[in-house]
Parts: structure tokens; sequence; C-alpha cells
């Protein structure tokens, strides 16, 4: 097919736009675009617009440019066949007809994230097979449907007013556009921007750190001396806390309230002003005791024992250690029994480091946190508060495991499933099967005992009825136990009717009345 000139012009004029606009805008995207067409060639010719069977398909392929939020530029490339523009002719006759436009979107409500529509305006060359090249003017609406940041679906409808005769018509189209983003080159991107602004202030900045401490000298309070970043880059040789610039004894880890000297003899003195540093003394005797008639360095208005030589660490009095375990008696918690340090001076059979005066389990080792006590299953509940001891459990269960709904299930199954002969304590073959599965979760909670307690209905005397429930729960009991169950994890009892659960007076009552329960206890 020979392409008409005007077809070239029109494209080379619409290429032209799109690379001007792309030079101008530093932020831009390309798109592309994919339509279904519906032709519309005869309504705006003498036809009906609700003739839909006259209507004829096409599509369209088509380029698109942002210029800015709201502006952007459409290059489509349409084909699609329609009706003969010559009407002498048999109607059935069609033709196939090949356009490119160049139209212009304004779109509207941008901010949208989901529906935005548009206005479009163009020009257009249209050229038909076994026809003539005629000029169109489309304008019309549409619709952008936002899938993704890049993806939409788009509706749009457009009248096309046509230079030549009886060619007037309508496109509607439904399809896809895909944006790609870009950002231009001599564009930077903000974090390197906002990098380089920061270096170019911090050389304008004097930077110099002249002892190496990682502080520079602007704010440093010491810059020509390492020393720590809390110190403000002053050193603290004897680590104190108090930089060695405010502290009058450097050498010497003292306290605050004594400019950083030490107090030796905790008379209130620091020892740089304290005669004599290691005895306790008034502050106006310059730290020096006023009197000492035992001369253990513990002036006598302050020694509990003035006359009996001591120790200062003993406020005067001599140490006594009754049970020689190198722990004085004032201080030592069993001063008549051997004991260790670490457990105030009493001893600790456990040797848990808690000693047996403060051990709730002084023959187990334990830990602290549970005043000695072992935890054995590692659930957080000491073994002399845990039910289960050896199994986890959580604290409202009282240590112990959580009976599965499955297993529970069971046990309230056999309540009703456990049948006896008429009268007698005798079981039915029927309950062996339910037994055996009680058995089976018995061997699954090692710490739980199970309570089996007999109950019957209000017919009869009550004593035989207590009797009778009592041996009934008996012999579940010892069926249980030839299944492998040690017995010291059981336990029965008959109730007779003392505890209905339903209305005596009923048949139905005292059938839910007549029962075995089963219940699991830790043990």
């Amino acid at each position: 097919m020979k392409i008409n000139k005007y077809i070239l012009v029109a494209f080379c004029t619409a290429l032209f736009l799109s690379v001007d606009v792309y030079a101008q805008s530093p932020n831009y995207k390309n798109g592309i675009s994919f339509k279904r067409l519906f032709l519309d060639y005869q309504s705006q010719n003498g036809g009906s617009i609700s003739d839909f069977k006259s209507y004829h398909s096409g599509f369209e392929i088509g380029y698109h440019r942002k210029i800015s939020d709201n502006l952007f530029i459409n290059i489509p490339f349409k084909a699609g066949v329609v009706r003969h523009h010559n009407s002498d002719l048999d109607n059935c006759l069609h033709k196939s007809v090949y356009g490119l436009d160049a139209k212009a979107n304004y779109v509207f409500n941008t901010t949208s994230n989901i529906a935005m529509p548009y206005l479009l305006a163009g020009i257009g060359a249209v050229t038909e097979v076994e026809g003539d090249f005629n000029i169109q003017i489309p304008f019309g609406a549409g619709l952008f449907i936002q899938l993704t940041d890049n993806a939409f679906i788009n509706f749009q409808s457009e009248y096309r007013y046509s230079l030549a005769e009886n060619r007037n018509n309508l496109h509607h189209g439904l399809g896809f556009v895909f944006q790609f983003s870009g950002t231009s080159a001599k564009e930077k991107p903000m974090k390197i921007l906002e990098k380089e602004q920061e270096e170019e202030m911090m050389e304008e900045k004097n930077m110099t750190d002249s002892d190496g401490d990682g502080l520079i000298d602007e704010v440093d309070l010491c810059p020509q001396e390492a020393g720590l970043e809390e110190m403000n880059g002053c050193p603290d040789k004897d680590g104190d806390g108090i930089p060695d610039y405010k502290d009058n004894c450097p050498n010497y880890a003292g306290l605050k309230a004594f400019k950083g000297c030490p107090d030796t003899d905790g008379d209130g003195l620091s020892d740089n002003d304290d005669e004599c540093p290691n005895m306790v003394g008034p502050i106006e005797n310059k730290g020096c005791p006023a009197n000492d008639r035992d001369n253990d360095g513990v002036s006598d208005d302050i020694d509990n024992c003035p006359d009996e030589k001591g120790s200062p660490e003993n406020n005067g009095c001599p140490i006594k250690d009754l049970d020689s375990d190198g722990i004085p008696d004032n201080v030592d918690r069993c001063p008549n029994i051997y004991g260790l340090a670490s457990a105030s001076g009493c001893p600790d059979t456990d040797n848990d480091g808690i000693g047996d005066i403060y051990d709730k389990c002084p023959t187990q080792p334990g830990l602290q946190v549970y005043d000695g006590c072992p935890d054995s299953d590692g659930d957080g509940i000491a073994d002399n508060r845990d039910k289960c001891p050896t199994s986890p459990g959580s604290i409202d269960n009282m240590g112990c495991p959580e009976i599965a709904k499955e297993d529970r299930e069971v046990l309230d199954l056999a309540m009703r499933a456990v049948q006896f002969d008429t009268g007698k304590n005798t079981l039915k073959p029927e309950s062996y099967a339910v037994l055996n599965q009680i058995a089976e979760i018995l061997k699954r909670y090692p710490d739980y005992g199970l309570s089996i307690e007999g109950h019957t209905d209000s017919t009869g005397a009550a004593s035989a009825n207590k009797s009778l429930s009592q041996k009934r729960a008996e012999a579940c009991y010892d069926y249980i136990i030839s299944r492998g169950i040690t017995p010291r994890k059981l336990s029965f009892t008959g109730f007779g009717e003392e505890r209905p659960i339903a209305d005596n007076s009923l048949l139905s009552g005292r059938a839910l009345n007549r029962r075995v329960e089963f219940n699991l206890v830790p043990r």
C-alpha cells in the first residue's frame, strides 16, 4: 500500500513535538497504550447511533508523553474496518482504514489514586484502502483508572470531524496504558545533593581534633589532652566519674561530694583533709579521735565498746565469731552454726548459694528468684508450688499441662458411654473401648491422677444406691488398672443419689443421673 505524503508530514510533526517536550521537561514519563476500538462510521452519515450491529472493530497502539501533572501528548496509530463511503454500493461492502493522530490530553483530578477523567483534542491523518486520504479533527473525553503507580485501564470516546465528505465518525476505545518513569541526567538525586550540602557545611566548620579523642576542638573542653566523650573530651584517670580538671584527687577514686577524693574511714572528711584517714574522728578534730581509751582508732563518743579494743568496722567492738566461720557474730545470721559468707554465716546444705535460713528448699539446689527452690520443668513455677514439677504447665493450671480438647471430650463421653448390667456393678463389653482410651490418656499425662466417681438416680433406697455407685466406680478402677496403670494414680468413690445433674422425676433425667464421672487431677 502506498502511504500518502500527508501521513508522513503529520507523523514528523508529532515526533518533533514529543522531542521538544522531552528536552524541556527534566522530569518526564513516557508510556504506551493498547486499545480495542469500536468504529462508528454510519451514525454521523445518515445512520442511527443505536445501530450497534453497524459498528466495526479496530485496534490502536499509542505513544504517551507527560508534559506536566495535567497535560499529556498522545500519538496513536489506528487500524480498522469500516463501511464503504460510497452509499450507492452494497451496504455489506467494507474497506480497511489506517490513521495516525497527534492529540493532547488534559487530565483532571491527578491527585486521585483511583480515577482520573480527561478531555482530548488533536489532529489526525487517515487513509483508506480503495478510498481517499483525509484529515480528521478528534475531540472527546476519557477516563484513566489506576491499577498501580504506572499502570491504568483506559476508557475513551471521541468525535472525529473529517475534512472529507461523509467521513465524520465516532471512536470508542477500551484498553490499557503503561507509563515508564524517568529522571533527567542533569538532575542529581536529592540524597546526593543533601550529602554534598552537608559536606560543604562540615568543611566550613573547624573540624580539627588535636588530641585525637574523637571530639573536634570546637566542642572538646580539653582539646590538647585525649579524654572521654562522656567527660566532654577530658580524661578521668581514676575512673570515678569526675574529670581530672575537677578532681582534687585525680589518681584515687573518690566521691563527688569530696571533689573526687575518698573518705577511707567514713568520718565525713575526705582523706586529703583528714589527718587520720584510717581512724574515725570528728571534723573539728581534723578527722582524728578526740578520746580513745582503748586505742582502737575509734573515738569514745562513737565507740560502742570504749573500754574494749575493737575494730572500726565493728563500731569499736571486738569481732567475735563463736562458730569460727570467719563472719562476725554481729552480722552472722547463724552465729552458732558454721556457715558461709555468701549465706550470711548460715549453712547451705544444697550448695546453691542460698543459706538454709532463707532457702525454702534447703535440700534441693535452686534459684534465688524461687527462694532456693528448683524449677525442674522450666515453666516459671518453682517445684514447691508446682503440682506437676516434671511437666511444663501454666500458672492458672497450678503448673500442670493443659488437658487437650480431644482428651476432655473422651472423659466427657465416658460419663455416658460406660454401661453396667441393670442393678449390678458388672461392666458391659461396650464400655471397654472408652475405658481403654482413658487408660491411654493417663499414660500421656504422668503428673495427673484419675478420680472416678459413681452416681445413681433416686430410685430405691439411698444406702443401696450409694453402695451400688461405689461398686461401679471400683469396677472401672479395677479395669483401668488391668490396662497397666499404677493404682497410686487412681482413686474411686461412690456418691449414690447425692449429686444429681438432672431431674429424677423424669425418665430422661434419671438416665443422666446414672453415670460414672472420670476427672484428671494433678497429683
